[in-house]
């Protein structure tokens, strides 16, 4: 009876060991990379790709703004490395927009799912903006007359610049066309009001038109400076021109009339009618435009004031 006892305690044991070392614990499952790039577009324009590159094959959905992308709700990766899946997209405003993606490994077993680490994409805008029939152009240029650490690194002055070190003395030159006079250069002739508003600057920037080494164009003053009335903040220069055309009083119409009109061949003379314009008096005149322009450049690009160097 003991024999007996003894035999079933150990095909008990052995059963048991059997069970423990027959079932080796599953691996687990490798969590794999994935790298977002791409996404370079100017708003209004043609799709771009939106890269994906994984560690591993499978699908990928694309993400933009916090919405799939539509038609990239599943991508698939190329089948050789690297895995490489790619979304064309258009996107819906201009600025910076967040993409996001989501890969599903073709190896689930051997891979789970995971996530790529938000990318944000500068979607492109155009620099001058379209915001009336006035078109706007401006740059700066450092004023003659400077001297020592202020002085110009070359020439003697009326450099383009967008960098500037407080003590020197930045001009705004602006120069303009209004659609509405079919393209007419705006001057003191047709310009109600011209001027720039600056951050931190209480009074605008009155512009003034007028000839310059035999060009002609709007310009406006900011001094910089250390003393109270001067402009002192350093970094980037935010400002805004402001442009608005006078009124529309009159108008030239297109008209006929009768004329003696004389035959070059014949020289014979007769009544015709021809065409001319005449100008006609508007009852009710025509509100002139308003144009306006700030840089939508990045900023390692736009106006900046530096502190003076150290020798």
């Amino acid at each position: 009876m003991r024999k007996l006892i003894s035999g079933i305690v150990v095909s008990a044991l052995a059963l048991v060991g059997g069970a423990v070392i027959g079932s080796a614990p599953a691996s687990a499952a490798t969590t794999p990379t994935l790298v977002l790039s791409g996404g370079n577009a100017v708003f209004g324009l043609d799709p771009v790709n939106i890269v994906a590159t994984a560690s591993t094959a499978g699908t990928v959905k694309f993400s933009a703004a916090g919405a799939v992308v539509a038609g990239c709700e599943a991508v698939a990766t190329t089948a050789a490395a690297p895995f490489v899946a790619k979304c064309l997209w258009l996107p819906k405003a201009s600025g910076a927009t967040a993409l996001t993606a989501t890969l599903t490994p073709t190896d689930a077993v051997g891979f789970t799912s995971v996530d790529a680490v938000p990318f944000t994409a500068k979607v492109g805008a155009p620099v001058q903006g379209v915001i009336s029939p006035i078109n706007i152009f401006v740059d700066t240029v450092l004023a003659s007359g400077s001297t020592g650490a202020l002085a110009p690194r070359f020439g003697v002055g009326c450099t383009v610049s967008s960098e500037y070190i407080i003590g020197q003395t930045i001009v705004f030159r602006v120069y303009a066309n209004n659609s509405d006079l079919g393209g007419a250069v705006m001057d003191s002739s047709n310009t109600a009001k011209a001027f720039i508003e600056v951050a931190g600057v209480a009074t605008p920037i009155q512009l003034a038109y007028g000839n310059h080494s035999g060009v002609a164009f709007w310009t406006g003053i900011l001094k910089t400076g250390t003393d109270a009335a001067l402009y002192s903040t350093l970094g980037l220069i935010n400002f805004k021109v402001t442009m608005v055309a006078k009124d529309t009083t009159t108008a030239r119409v297109l008209a006929n009339k009768r004329a003696i009109v004389k035959d070059p061949v014949t020289g014979q003379s007769s009544y015709q009618y021809v065409s001319y314009y005449r100008t006609k008096a508007l009852l009710n005149p025509i509100v002139g435009a308003v144009g306006t322009w700030k840089s939508n450049f990045t900023a390692a690009s736009q106006l900046t004031l530096y502190a003076v160097p150290k020798a």
